[in-house]
């Protein structure tokens, strides 16, 4: 990755931990498109709890079940590479949200 530092981009994807698509939890199946286009890395967190636009707020309950919890799959990349991907995102996602910001990678 030594060229991989300078300015490029971070893609925040918000999800659900119960979104589909192709049958497949819809975060493998982010990460394994970003994979598969050679992307530099995603990593995906999952929520202890949080809100989307339904204002429903999702939460782990007392027994460690999850409702829904909250997922968001970063990923650091080009601009060029970011905005090539995003048609393919725009098909997956039914809902959730992506955010895009400038970065600057020292490491």
């Amino acid at each position: 990755m030594r060229g991989f530092k300078g300015e490029r981009v971070l893609m925040r994807i918000h999800i659900g931990e119960r979104d589909r698509y192709n049958g497949n939890p819809l975060y493998q199946e982010i990460v394994e498109l970003l994979r598969k286009r050679h992307y530099a890395g995603a990593t995906v967190f999952r929520g202890i709890t949080g809100f989307g636009a339904s204002s429903r707020v999702h939460r782990q309950s007392f027994f460690g079940l999850s409702l829904d919890l909250p997922i968001v799959i970063d990923c650091v990349e080009t601009e060029e590479k970011i905005k090539a991907v995003l048609p393919a995102l725009d098909e997956m996602l039914s809902g959730g949200m992506i955010t895009l910001e400038r970065a600057k990678v020292i490491m």
